[in-house]
């Protein structure tokens, strides 16, 4: 494997105790009861759902049951963990941050909870164009987004002939 992914994992650390604690004052200190909201802005407010699907409520499980989705994601998370440590490009690796720490933080809730703990709702009048959500679903999505436009859009440049070349890239040129 690579050289530990510095930007990656802080990333994912940071990622994950601010979507908790996030979570903990919403149904902690501002006592926000389930289907209960409180509105911050005209436009957004936070509401304490219980989610017990993935991302926008598919898969939906029982709590009892939630082990399930544990498994699951908890497989996804182990595989963007891999491709991160053999990730050499930073924007990558904060990216694939984004989506572990986020995929980490719902694994947790569905452990400790057996759902995830969703707070924030965008609205605009009486329109919603997302379920409630948390900063671990916005963190993922970000970094899917992120990931999907440096592969259409952004190519690396090839090394130029005279370039060193780092013994990694020659390790990783044989496997």
């Amino acid at each position: 494997m690579g050289k530990l992914p510095k930007a990656g994992l802080v990333t994912a650390l940071v990622v994950l105790v601010i979507d908790q604690a996030i979570k903990w004052l919403v149904v902690g200190p501002l006592a926000i009861t389930e289907f209960d909201e409180r509105e911050l802005l005209p436009i957004f407010k936070l509401q304490n759902v219980h989610n017990l699907g993935v991302s926008l409520g598919f898969l939906r499980v029982s709590p009892d049951k939630s082990w399930m989705l544990v498994v699951l994601t908890g497989a996804i998370a182990a595989a963007v963990l891999v491709w991160m440590w053999r990730e050499r490009n930073r924007t990558d690796q904060f990216a694939l941050g984004l989506i572990a720490g986020g995929a980490v933080g719902n694994i947790l809730d569905r452990l400790r909870l057996g759902y995830v703990q969703d707070y924030a709702n965008l609205h605009f009048g009486g329109y919603s164009p997302f379920l409630t959500f948390n900063l671990a679903d916005t963190a993922i999505s970000v970094g899917v987004l992120i990931l999907l436009a440096r592969a259409l859009l952004v190519r690396d440049k090839p090394k130029e002939a005279g370039q060193s070349v780092e013994p990694s890239e020659v390790e990783n040129s044989n496997a």
